[in-house]
């Protein structure tokens, strides 16, 4: 058996990024950026105004000083004139400063009557201007890839004048359960029979990770069936297959796709749970042979799956981010696998990060998955560890 990080590098050094392709900027949101960003305009395109108030030469805008008001300047109505002596222009936020003034004195801090306005407090030259280009200019480089595109990111990308954006291809990923005793959720269920949760779960993992799930059903226990589903998926970026991977008679991915095909990058790792996990290619495509216990499915996809998905998608594939927090109760010491607890979080009094292990852990309890608000790592061979010493977390939501 090798090691989780071990793991983690095979797979991510054995995938690269599924290609790129243009897409309007509204449908962008998530989605990675393929190449850097260069805004093709200047924001702001020219001087504009910050508030409402009036636009002058700071000079003549001294305290109890009138100036005569010779037009108005408004956001997409730009007044064409030039300021002089003695004069002001109403002017409103975005409108464009015209030439000759310097400042805007905004309105709170004047008083008009007639076509005159009084100044109340002094102008400063530049204030509440905001100047050419302060955001961003022509041909400056924004964002650069790889990026993972923000709500934020999208209007940015926006305001630079992209009507389409580059971004890597979301991966299309197979998902196939396996098993005799294995039913689609809404049918009758029979004695010794069982509903498929991983298919459901799968495809939302790989939804919730940018890529493009595609559910190929349920393959039986004998050759055949495997075979044929499997086959379903050439046209596919990866086939993640749930069930028949340990060592039993009824486990048969190994044996009858390595007679069609796949070749294996690794089979065991020493975790729990998920230890069955197998990782290689089909006819080259990526494939991950899950364990058929619905936690330790979803463990295997919250390590290695998450991270294969980032970088099918120009991203680095990192492992989850991990956070510290106190431990709730107390853990005896561990054996040669690295174990993964789901743990329930909390604070205390002084806002510390609490995290209690569930008292079972069964890998068989998938309620105890989705009560969990994260996984909590013990090493191998970890000693006894008491309610307060530190521990490594990976929050799930």
């Amino acid at each position: 058996m090798i090691s989780v990080t071990e793991a983690r590098e095979i797979i991510i050094a054995a995938l690269s990024a599924t290609g790129s392709e243009n897409i309007p900027v509204m449908e962008t949101m998530g989605r990675v950026l393929a190449t850097d960003a260069v805004a093709r305009i200047t924001h702001p395109g020219a001087d504009v105004s910050a508030m409402d108030g009036y636009a002058v030469r700071a000079a003549d805008a001294s305290v109890g000083v009138a100036l005569n008001i010779v037009g108005t300047s408004a956001a997409g109505h730009p007044w064409s004139g030039t300021i002089g002596p003695g004069q002001a222009l109403r002017i409103f936020t975005g409108a464009y400063i015209p030439d000759g003034a310097d400042a805007v004195v905004i309105q709170e801090d004047t008083a008009t009557t007639n076509n005159a306005v009084t100044i109340n407090e002094a102008a400063t030259k530049g204030r509440h201007i905001r100047p050419m280009g302060q955001d961003f200019k022509t041909g400056e480089t924004i964002l650069r890839t790889p990026r993972k595109l923000t709500y934020r990111d999208v209007g940015l990308l926006a305001a630079m004048n992209l009507a389409t954006v580059p971004v890597f291809k979301r991966p299309r990923v197979g998902v196939l359960s396996t098993g005799d005793e294995v039913v689609m959720p809404g049918e009758d269920v029979k004695h010794g029979q069982l509903v498929s949760a991983n298919g459901p779960g799968l495809c939302a993992f790989i939804a919730s990770h940018g890529a493009t799930p595609v559910h190929l059903g349920i393959a039986r226990d004998d050759e055949s069936s495997l075979k044929a589903m499997a086959e379903a998926a050439v046209n596919l970026d990866m086939l993640v297959t749930s069930g028949g991977v340990s060592v039993g008679d009824h486990d048969l991915i190994a044996r009858v796709l390595g007679a069609n095909g796949l070749s294996v990058a690794f089979h065991k790792i020493a975790m729990r749970p998920g230890k069955p996990l197998l990782f290689g290619a089909l006819k080259g495509t990526p494939f991950f042979g899950l364990p058929g216990n619905p936690v330790s499915a979803m463990v295997c996809a919250v390590l290695f799956l998450g991270p294969a998905l980032e970088k099918m998608q120009g991203l680095p594939g990192a492992a989850p981010t991990t956070t510290r927090a106190k431990l709730g109760s107390p853990l005896k010491a561990n054996d040669k696998r690295e174990d993964y607890l789901r743990t329930a979080l909390s604070r205390d009094a002084n806002g510390d990060l609490i995290a209690t292990p569930f008292a079972k852990q069964d890998s068989g309890m998938i309620s105890s998955l989705a009560r969990a608000d994260a996984l909590l790592i013990r090493a191998p061979f970890a000693p006894v560890a008491k309610v307060g010493e530190n521990v490594e977390v990976i929050v799930l939501s």
